[in-house]
């Protein structure tokens, strides 16, 4: 694909280990340097296929556009495993690696950002590509709507009838999504989550049910 290298409050979001905020949709920003034009749009990008996408449809969008430069980090904030950036025809280093660095300093995780430019007929010189293209990105970061990406896991639960409500109530303590329920000779429920409580899950499912009720990790 290429060279390798908020404003709202966070809501939550199924879906590493820790918790990490990530975009909550498409963002754009836009403003105006010396005669030219930067359009910065931000979205999530979990996968490269994720950015590959977004990079495409904004390179339709402004066809016309001198540049589409663009940057992602498709992992969690500050990690070069999966990354990529491009100039798109701007001078080698001016435009997708600035982008790129402010997206690894920035707390953000699974984003990537396009800037589109409008030359306006002034150069800016190197030094000032390469900061109008960190502060498009930068000034798209501080007002992205966010969640926070919590890694969930399906498991199935098999309790007795008694316990159906104190199980119930441990999940949403927990902040587990119930996915559906099964009414036999015991209750099945599956659902999924967060990675981070399972021990406590299976510790409390133990003695809620005297230790008659199981949890079963893949939910199978």
């Amino acid at each position: 694909m290429s060279e390798l290298g908020g404003g709202e409050p966070l809501a939550r979001e199924g879906g590493g280990d820790e918790p990490f905020p990530v975009p909550a949709r498409r963002h754009r920003v836009e403003e105006m340097i010396r005669g030219s034009r930067f359009i910065t749009t931000l979205d999530r990008a979990p996968d490269e296929g994720a950015a590959r996408r977004l990079v495409d449809e904004v390179s339709r969008e402004f066809a016309d556009a001198t540049h589409n430069c663009w940057a992602y980090v498709a992992g969690p904030p500050g990690t070069t495993a999966r990354v990529g950036m491009s100039d798109d025809g701007e001078p080698h280093g001016t435009a997708g690696r600035p982008m790129l660095e402010t997206l690894l300093h920035s707390d953000v995780g699974e984003v990537c950002a396009v800037t589109t430019r409008y030359y306006g007929g002034t150069k800016l010189g190197r030094g000032g590509l390469g900061r109008a293209y960190s502060g498009g990105v930068n000034l798209a970061l501080d007002t992205l709507p966010l969640v926070l990406k919590v890694d969930r896991r399906p498991v199935g639960i098999e309790v007795d009838y008694a316990s159906v409500n104190g199980l119930f109530r441990l999940l949403d303590e927990l902040g587990a999504i119930r996915k559906d329920e099964e009414y036999g000779a015991a209750v099945r429920i599956r659902a999924a989550v967060p990675v981070g409580v399972l021990n406590r899950l299976r510790r409390q499912v133990a003695e809620l049910t005297s230790g008659t009720g199981r949890v079963i990790e893949g939910g199978s």
